[in-house]
């Protein structure tokens, strides 16, 4: 739906910007179409001109009851009343004009043997388009109601804020707080209904990351405030109230902004674009992304084709360059980016422009001799070009990526956090100090991948997202600290750790977020990427659910289908990475077990898809599915000792790219695995995802298996000495026989059998499993 557009401004003021207007209109125009087709015909049977004239008739009177309601709609709101009296005014021309044209059309066929003018074609075109525009105004200007009622909500919540800001008593506190939630309820309604009614993709993302955000400030606002309400002379609660109240602030500004379109037009009509900040999301360009850049280096480069190089193309080319090495830089002067990958990127940066220059040269000389079509030496510095900016591209998307990975792989946000919470309890407050140090440098790293995965994302929602994830951990890494250091001052304080406890939830829901981001960037940088889904308020959480056991529920037979199909596309991954390990003429390779370990657990899980094996419950599938995780962990570093074996090569530099995906994708299956559900769609949601993840986490081995294999057979590598910790399994992954795993250093110890006959049976649905709720 449009925003607040000037009343004299007609061209903005009919831009649709909703997918509801665009969907009311749509009937609208199909009539009108058949209308207009037909009178461009010479000739209509006395049939058909009288079925028009029918529809002439019935689409003045759907325009005569349409007008009544927008008329109907402004009684409220004066303010607009003479612009939906102007547009309804309108409308009802232009049905009248519409139901004469097909009446005359009648008439004229009775006295010439149905011949159609240009004049009856011209006059019938200019009604019907009258009609449209006069239409589209109505919806438009019922449209600024919605946004109206949506800004009123968004002032109804502001103002309640303010209040709850101002109390000093438990009692007021309780009673002005319990009116904001109402008004938060109503405002996630509102704005969740306008995010999904938005055509563009880019403000769905803005007003997800907005609602998500407002999602997340609710619970630390109610227990920042009763902290600062219980301990009014700590300095620390105060400042940890006083930021959440800025975040949540900021966010409802984001909200006004994007229903009004940006917001970005200040009232001097100067530009007042929104950078990153406490907001959680810019607004504007105003950072180029990596990404960005270098597809309009890339489209340059390729316009060169057809548009040869002349003074202005070299002059674009050479400043979108720059514009893309400065993208780079920030990669470049990452102190986490690592120094092989710092190398290779100069390396690649300075061959950029080195072919670059070549090709201008090339271009200069073909300008001076007036061609007009490329040669052979243009084509040839074309591909060049553009081979170096994908390898550039693809090192930037590796050194992202390798950071990404180094950082979920030490998972020092659950140490840290555990770490703050010990503190707290005892109340060392010189050792919260210290940790808070460490905390701050762990924050630090985290805020360069998102900047870095903000580079290589493609589309605007993604950017977006990433914006999101860095500025919204950026704000609360220091409320984070402050809870931390309160409940210091305060170990008996229930209060108190019940607001570290909160800002640590939200702190490692974010942290989930951006393994997502990472793997969505990932995937669309790799050519695999999925429509993103965006966060909404309000959605199922950590809190209002419960962990009490509910009697097993049996799926039905189009879900059992589902998960079955799922099942089998894992299996046959399954048995084709089985198969490259069975190339490995060592037995005791160390890929090579760690590899059929996960097959084995793979093909338990697949059992459980098809109503076999051990696997009863959800219970059991996602602890298997834990063991499956922990093994992938254990794989990558196997496979990057590997590694370092390998010379230097293609084939190597394939292998790193494929082995850095494993800890993103074990995390991910960590986070879905660790997402409490409740009730039957939930759980077969839970086990979807799960099953999904172990999927492509298998896709992934198997290309690892297929490339060590190709390095050890070139190279001829014995990696037989490896050792590999007390892990096995008794029997084979072909599904006959027992299963035992176990893993040592673990209190867990999962034994997992098969029916000898289960592999060999006809039906995948021959015996419903169970979905256990509180998986």
């Amino acid at each position: 739906m449009a925003g607040l557009q000037p009343k004299n401004d007609s061209r903005l003021s009919l831009e649709i910007r909703t997918k509801s207007v665009e969907q009311t209109l749509v009937p609208l125009v199909t009539q009108i179409t058949t209308l207009v087709n037909h009178r461009e015909k010479p000739r209509l049977s006395e049939k058909t001109q009288q079925a028009l004239e029918r529809v002439g008739q019935a689409v003045n009177m759907a325009v005569g009851r349409f007008v009544a309601v927008g008329e109907s709609i402004v009684e409220d709101h004066p303010e607009l009343r003479a612009e939906m009296d102007d547009a309804c005014r309108e409308a009802r021309a232009a049905g009248e004009s519409i139901q004469q044209q097909t009446a005359m059309g009648s008439q004229a066929g009775e006295a010439s043997a149905s011949t159609r003018t240009t004049a009856d074609k011209t006059a019938m075109v200019r009604a019907a388009r009258q009609l449209l525009s006069a239409i589209t105004k109505v919806l438009l200007l019922a449209d600024r109601i919605v946004i109206k009622q949506l800004i009123a909500s968004k002032d109804r919540v502001l103002q309640c804020l303010a209040q709850v800001e101002s109390v000093t008593s438990f009692q007021d506190f309780v009673a002005t707080f319990s009116q904001f939630g109402k008004h938060m309820v109503e405002l996630a309604h509102l704005s969740g209904d306008r995010q999904n009614d938005l055509k563009s993709e880019k403000q769905r993302a803005q007003m997800g990351s907005a609602r998500a955000i407002l999602e997340k400030s609710t619970m630390m606002l109610l227990t920042s405030c009763k902290t600062c309400l219980r301990h009014p002379e700590c300095r620390t609660a105060a400042l940890n109230r006083e930021a959440v109240f800025l975040m949540i602030r900021n966010s409802l500004d984001l909200v006004q902004r994007v229903v009004t379109d940006g917001g970005a037009v200040m009232s001097n009509g100067n530009v007042s674009p929104t950078l990153n900040g406490d907001s959680g999301i810019g607004l504007s360009a105003m950072h180029p992304t990596a990404s960005r850049a270098f597809k309009e280096l890339e489209d340059l480069i390729d316009m060169t084709r057809v548009t040869m190089i002349g003074p202005a193309i070299e002059d674009k080319m050479l400043s979108a360059f720059e514009l893309a090495k400065e993208t780079v830089d920030d990669f470049t002067d990452s102190p986490y980016t690592s120094h092989d990958n710092r190398e290779k990127i100069m390396q690649l940066t300075e061959r950029l422009r080195d072919e670059l220059h070549s090709l201008l040269m090339i271009g200069r000389t073909l300008n001076s001799k007036e061609a007009v079509a490329p040669t052979q030496d243009l084509e040839t510095a074309i591909l060049k070009t553009m081979d170096v900016c994908k390898s550039l591209r693809k090192q930037l998307l590796e050194a992202a990526m390798e950071q990404a990975s180094e950082l979920f792989r030490r998972n020092e946000d659950h140490e840290l956090l555990t770490g703050l919470r010990g503190a707290g309890l005892s109340g060392e407050v010189q050792h919260a100090e210290q940790l808070t140090v460490q905390f701050a440098e762990h924050q630090e790293q985290l805020e360069e991948v998102c900047k870095l995965f903000r580079h290589m994302a493609s589309s605007e929602p993604l950017v977006i997202t990433a914006d999101h994830n860095e500025t919204f951990i950026h704000s609360l890494g220091p409320m984070i600290l402050f809870a931390a250091q309160t409940l210091a001052q305060y170990p008996n304080s229930k209060i108190c750790r019940e607001n570290l406890e909160v800002f640590a939830d939200a702190w490692e829901s974010q942290i989930n977020d951006l393994s997502i981001l990472v793997k969505e960037v990932n995937d669309v940088c790799q050519g695999r990427g999925d429509k993103v889904v965006y966060l909404s308020l309000p959605r199922p959480g950590k809190h209002g659910t419960t962990s009490r056991s509910l009697r097993p529920v049996k799926l039905d037979a189009e879900e059992q289908a589902k998960i079955a199909k799922l099942g089998l596309e894992m299996k046959l991954i399954t048995s084709e990475m089985e198969a490259e390990a069975d190339k490995w003429a060592e037995p005791d390779n160390a890929v090579v077990r760690r590899a059929k370990n996960m097959a084995a657990m793979a093909f338990s899980m697949y059992l459980f898809t098809r109503g076999e094996g051990r696997l009863h419950t959800t219970h059991d599938l996602f602890l298997q599915a834990e063991f499956f995780a922990e093994e992938g962990n254990k794989l990558y570093r196997t496979v990057k000792d590997f590694a370092s074996r390998v010379p230097v090569c293609s084939s190597k530099d394939e292998l790193l790219a494929y082995v850095d995906r494993i800890p993103a994708c074990c995390h991910q299956l960590h986070v879905t695995l660790k997402t409490p559900t409740f009730g039957k769609s939930a759980t077969f949601n839970k086990v979807d995802s799960a099953i999904q993840e172990t999927k492509n986490l298998m896709n992934i081995i198997a290309k690892v298996v297929t490339t060590c294999f190709i390095c050890a057979t070139k190279y001829n590598i014995d990696y037989r000495t490896s050792p590999v910790p007390s892990t096995r399994w008794r029997g084979s992954g072909g599904g006959s026989g027992s299963y035992d795993y176990r893993s040592s250093g673990s209190e867990n110890e999962l034994s997992i059998s098969g029916p000898s006959d289960g592999i060999y049976r006809t039906s995948s649905l021959n015996k419903p499993f169970s979905l256990d709720k509180t998986g």
